[in-house]
């Protein structure tokens, strides 16, 4: 289901361990890597379909992860038409997604790419949380910059440390909005994945990949 502007309800996921690195998971038989993300099915609130899609990617539930906070407000992208699958082009435009901030407070043997019968990941790893630009594919790159900055206030302590990656993004086209992150709440509608390459190769600016714990 789409809003009358073409938007996919979605739901995007930063997990954060204590040392404030960011879980980055690797697409199955892809050389890309992406936060989890997925749509809100029909009557699914963000936070339901947040744990739902957790469960799915990560192997992660809810007794894993303690919720830090949210984006404000839907953040957008638009899907380039070359990325979009054949049977729904026409009115779909691209995802609206709130974002969720998860602080790590299981083992990392906890994470099992295996959960699901369709994985999304096949590999994952660690990394600092202002990760490079080139790590996010271009019609995303924004949308990321906006999450990370909004949410960054609830991981660093200092207003320097949580602006690291708003200057440092220069291909950003217009300027994003900022906001305070928030409680959760607000109810959601159906929705689900669309576009069909959602990451970007970034191997070279990465460490090692881990394997599937659940493997």
């Amino acid at each position: 289901m789409l809003d009358r502007d073409g938007y996919r309800p979605n739901v995007g996921i930063i997990i954060v361990n204590h040392r404030n690195e960011v879980f980055w998971g690797k697409r199955v038989r892809e050389h890309s890597w992406q936060f989890p993300q997925g749509g809100i099915k029909h009557g699914e609130t963000p936070e339901e379909a947040m744990y739902r899609e957790l469960q799915e990617e990560t192997g992660l539930r809810s007794e894993h992860v303690r919720i830090l906070g949210r984006t404000r407000d839907w953040l957008r992208y638009e899907v380039p038409r070359e990325w979009i699958k054949r049977d729904i082009r026409g009115n779909y435009r691209g995802q609206k997604q709130i974002w969720f901030l998860l602080r790590m407070i299981g083992r990392d043997c906890d994470v099992r790419l295996r959960a699901s019968e369709h994985p999304e990941f096949d590999a994952w790893r660690w990394h600092e949380y202002w990760i490079p630009l080139e790590a996010v594919i271009e019609f995303k790159r924004e949308v990321y910059s906006q999450a990370l900055n909004e949410l960054s206030r609830l991981v660093f302590a200092t207003s320097r440390e949580g602006s690291r990656y708003l200057r440092a993004r220069p291909w950003t086209r217009r300027a994003g909005r900022d906001g305070a992150a928030t409680s959760v709440g607000e109810g959601g509608v159906a929705g689900s994945d669309a576009e069909t390459v959602p990451g970007a190769p970034v191997d070279q600016h990465l460490p090692p990949p881990r394997a599937d714990a659940g493997a």
